[in-house]
């Protein structure tokens, strides 16, 4: 019988803690980037705790990187009010933008995602995928900061949505709840290939639609009705829905 011998690896320690530093970090530097009076009292504490975390993560060059990440803050704002506003123009239980800002969940995860895609674009390791998870936690909406979204970008409902690593989505794109941009299969040789659909500018994607596969094309100003499952491109202009019959069946209950 052949014996098999245990190595007695120690575990190694992580800092799970920074869980709850990131979040604090990522709800502050929302609050900057939103409230003039706020960004001037607290962004310097903001810098403070990013420095906390890069130690933590074991990242030099802070000051390069921080600098770096503070000058996007304008053209992240910009794009921000462009999305706030396609939610304004396409939602019609919309009242005010200030409505938006405060109390629409799509949207906090899209602010949430072009920080951390920033962060992502300056190879800050891990980071940016903590501040995507916990945009999850609180929206139900999981976009990896790699994916790349173009302007005025609304998600109505938000949850359950699932945006994947090499989604691109391209500017005036709509989407609902339980929408899946996902890969057709999962395996770790495919990490380095474009895994994830590409979505055409003017497109809507309707609830719990999914849309599989690296080679997928949504054409521009289609519209993918709810509950489809798409594989295949699909040409510009096109309406994709479900064929089915939908047969109710009633039946009187004696009393």
């Amino acid at each position: 019988m052949k014996t098999v011998t245990r190595l007695d690896i120690s575990p190694k320690s992580y800092s799970m803690c920074l869980r709850n530093a990131v979040e604090v970090f990522t709800r502050e530097l929302i609050n900057c980037l939103f409230d003039a009076n706020y960004s001037k009292e607290n962004l310097p504490k903001s810098q403070e705790k990013f420095y906390i975390i890069l130690d933590r993560l074991r990242v030099e060059n802070k000051d390069f990187y921080w600098l770096d990440f503070k000058n996007s803050f304008k053209e992240i704002r910009s794009k921000l009010d462009l999305d706030a506003l396609a939610a304004l123009n396409s939602d019609p239980a919309a009242k005010s933008l200030e409505e938006i800002y405060l109390a629409y969940p799509g949207f906090y995860a899209i602010i949430v995602y072009r920080l951390s895609h920033q962060l992502l674009q300056q190879e800050i390791p891990v980071l940016p995928r903590m501040m995507s998870e916990f945009a999850h936690s609180i929206t139900g909406t999981d976009i990896h900061p790699g994916a790349k979204i173009g302007e005025s970008f609304f998600i109505d409902h938000a949850t359950g949505i699932v945006i994947g690593e090499t989604t691109i989505i391209k500017n005036n794109v709509t989407i609902f709840q339980g929408v899946t941009l996902g890969g057709i299969q999962v395996k770790k040789s495919l990490a380095s290939t474009k895994r994830h659909p590409t979505i055409e500018s003017g497109v809507i994607i309707y609830a719990n639609a999914t849309i599989l596969g690296g080679d997928v094309i949504i054409g521009e100003n289609s519209v993918i009705g709810a509950n489809v499952c798409v594989t295949e491109s699909i040409s510009e202009n096109s309406v994709v829905t479900v064929e089915s019959e939908n047969n109710i069946f009633q039946k009187k209950i004696k009393r």
